[in-house]
């Protein structure tokens, strides 16, 4: 290879910069956003979104569901190799799924949860037969869970699998040098080869953003995620470099902890009018304004304004310090209350908790900001340490991947202890509708109910934030902030 560079063969590669150095290459143990990131380029998925969030085919071509809901069959798209040459059919698509089901440590386990077998019809045709409908289900394929394995090369590294991954993406894996770079090689045999333009992609973890924009100033990085909302004018005012942005899945909020330990002994966890005292307030708009220059989106619910399941009839509402006031005194409260208020350390959500902090002092509540590492944090919002907490998800696709984990009694992400048997049941019957608007006229129900007295209020959804140098052309970006390569040129 080395005696080409001079000439018109020379490799084209495009160097990435991530926020965070990802966990492990496994599309069956990994936890983290950054690892869909590089997943995004080794290992295809039964399904994908648009940017309207349709499922789209990927490695399935279609999909059909039986009319009681339980069987979903999916044809698979034929002639499409793994990395290390074997074929991908139906017994390949099966073994992928039942290893996202039985592995030890999965952490696909409960987002495929319905399945309750898998049949190989023929080698391009799987059924899945659920317990119940679930309405989900194709969603969840967009992503991790859909993702397809080689049978073989699984079998051989057993848990080792990530250090090696070998998927059926555009890009094949080279290395990883663990907190340096994460190198992939474009795929020979790739189905859709067609839209494969660059040699080969550099993944470099650079945690500080401001370094990652000097990179991508200096031309020593070809594309940056995360720029921070400050940043947004230094890119756009920069001739050789892009911004290309979505609204994210997820939200970013507070929790407020109900009934998970001692620390949950306070009027703002007992008394709902106390917590719509506290969410009155809020100025969300101001907040987005002093911290996010406005260009964050502000919100209340658990998807963003722009998603089809928004519920227009519970508009964000405005602060009212006067009526937070009453409420306190209607609810008893008098004197200043005292709340640990546990915030993850970085630049951004430390500001987010002082501008709260400053905007709830006027009507009696005193947050006692407590920074903690962010590992940390989720910890000890699972035990319970917190009686508010700075927290945001990532978002999925389908509004039940952004509510059921934290609405639903004893659900996984459910640290703040909310439980009220009508939401879980509503919850539940959202799962068996397939039809879109039905699943809203019951979220609808769940929004009335949760937003007064539920344990997270909503504050704003960030945009996803992506840098480009203007050498990289043809890059669109979708609503799920990961960077996807197929169909990406390199000028």
């Amino acid at each position: 290879m080395g005696f080409a560079l001079g000439g018109a063969a020379a490799q084209s590669n495009l160097r990435i910069g991530l926020a965070e150095d990802p966990d492990v290459l496994d599309p069956t143990l990994a936890r983290t956003y950054v690892g869909r990131i590089v997943f995004a380029s080794i290992c295809d998925k039964l399904f994908d979104i648009d940017e309207k969030l349709n499922v789209v085919p990927q490695l399935a071509t279609a999909h059909e569901t039986s009319a009681d809901g339980k069987t979903v069959t999916l044809k698979l798209r034929s002639g499409v190799k793994f990395h290390d040459g074997e074929p991908f059919d139906a017994a390949a698509a099966k073994y992928s799924l039942e290893r996202h089901l039985n592995m030890k440590g999965s952490f696909r386990r409960p987002e495929l949860a319905s399945i309750e077998s898998i049949d190989v019809v023929d080698p391009a045709t799987i059924k899945l037969n659920l317990k119940e409908p679930f309405s989900p289900l194709l969603a969840q394929l967009t992503d991790r869970a859909g993702m397809m394995v080689s049978p073989k090369a699984a079998e051989a590294a057993g848990d080792k699998f990530g250090l090696k991954p070998v998927c059926a993406g555009p890009y094949r894996f080279v290395e990883r040098v663990q907190q340096d770079r994460i190198v992939v090689e474009k795929f020979a045999d790739y189905w859709n080869k067609d839209q494969v333009f660059i040699d080969r992609i550099t993944y470099l973890p650079i945690t500080d953003s401001t370094v990652r924009l000097a990179n991508l100033r200096s031309g020593s990085l070809d594309m940056i995620e995360r720029v921070l909302a400050t940043d947004i004018k230094t890119v756009r005012d920069n001739p050789k470099l892009r911004l290309v942005t979505a609204v994210e899945l997820g939200y970013q909020g507070l929790t407020i902890n109900l009934s998970n330990g001692p620390k949950a002994d306070t009027p703002l966890a007992k008394d709902a009018r106390v917590r719509q005292a506290f969410e009155l307030s809020i100025d969300r708009e101001a907040l987005n304004q002093v911290v996010f220059n406005g260009e964050f989106v502000v919100g209340n619910q658990w998807i963003n304004p722009t998603n089809p399941y928004y519920q227009q009839a519970f508009p964000v509402p405005k602060r009212d310090v006067a009526k937070a006031k009453a409420l306190l005194k209607e609810a008893g409260v008098t004197g200043r209350m005292s709340l640990d208020f546990m915030v993850p350390n970085n630049p951004e959500t430390r500001q987010v908790a002082e501008v709260l902090q400053s905007m709830v002092a006027e009507t009696g509540f005193d947050l006692k900001i407590r920074v903690t590492e962010f590992a940390t944090s989720l910890k000890q919002s699972e035990s319970g340490e917190y009686q508010l907490y700075l927290i945001g998800w990532s978002g999925r696709s389908d509004p039940d991947g952004n509510s059921y984990i934290f609405q639903v009694c004893g659900q996984p992400q459910n640290n703040s202890g909310y439980c009220d048997k009508e939401v879980d049941a509503w919850h539940n019957e959202a799962r068996i509708k397939s039809d879109p608007a039905e699943r809203k006229k019951i979220y609808e129900k769940i929004t009335a109910r949760y937003l007064p007295q539920g344990s997270i209020k909503y504050l704003y959804h960030r945009r996803v934030l992506v840098a480009l140098s203007d050498k990289v052309d043809g890059y669109k970006q979708m609503p799920d902030g990961l960077i996807r390569v197929v169909g990406v040129k390199l000028k």
